[in-house]
């Protein structure tokens, strides 16, 4: 992909993160891999309603080395490490979305109830990730493990890794977890009850 064209739909992504309610303030990030050594990725603790495209950065996923003065996502080395981990996949994207990040906290794994969000999910159950602490070594490679069978993976009280061969494809798994979550949570409640 053109670098210049994925710089400009992570741009658009980061808002549309903000829009669907998948993130807030500046968690999360959204990266584009351009090429089998690079991506692009939304910059760090920036606020997604006041970036250009000219703030995204482009990262080498080998040798974190990027371009310019604007700092990558604290969370780059973990969207390397899933694109070297699913090659077929060419966009990453951590969110912080309520129903995904309840079950994240509470560090289960989520049966997907609904025969449709097993398809778009991938897997008929997403993992969770044990507990790490942010943007260390542990959490990136515990949470590539968590999602080498699946297109989303929970991260113990951190949020959700959602993948995609399309930006596109990657938010309508975020959609589909939220989805998939509630209804694993609902599910719960009842037999409680």
């Amino acid at each position: 992909m053109d670098i210049q064209e994925a710089k400009k739909k992570v741009c658009a992504a980061g808002l549309q993160l903000l829009r669907e309610g998948l993130v807030a303030r500046t968690w999360g990030n959204v990266s584009i891999k351009v090429n089998d050594r690079q991506m692009v990725i939304t910059p760090s603790g920036r606020k997604y309603d006041e970036l250009t495209p000219e703030d995204m950065v482009l990262v080498d996923f080998y040798t974190w080395k990027y371009e310019g003065n604007i700092k990558p996502s604290s969370e780059l080395k973990l969207h390397g490490e899933v694109y070297k981990t699913r090659t077929h996949i060419n966009s990453v994207i951590h969110t912080h979305q309520m129903f995904a990040s309840i079950v994240a906290a509470a560090q289960k794994d989520v049966e997907v109830l609904d025969e449709t969000h097993r398809k778009i999910l991938g897997a008929a159950v997403i993992k969770a990730a044990p507990y790490a602490l942010p943007n260390t070594k542990k959490i990136t490679v515990e949470t590539a493990k968590s999602i080498e069978s699946s297109n989303a993976a929970l991260m113990a009280n951190h949020g959700v890794v959602c993948i995609g061969t399309t930006l596109e494809n990657a938010f309508e798994v975020a959609r589909t977890l939220e989805k998939a979550c509630e209804m694993f949570i609902a599910s719960k409640k009842k037999k409680t009850a």
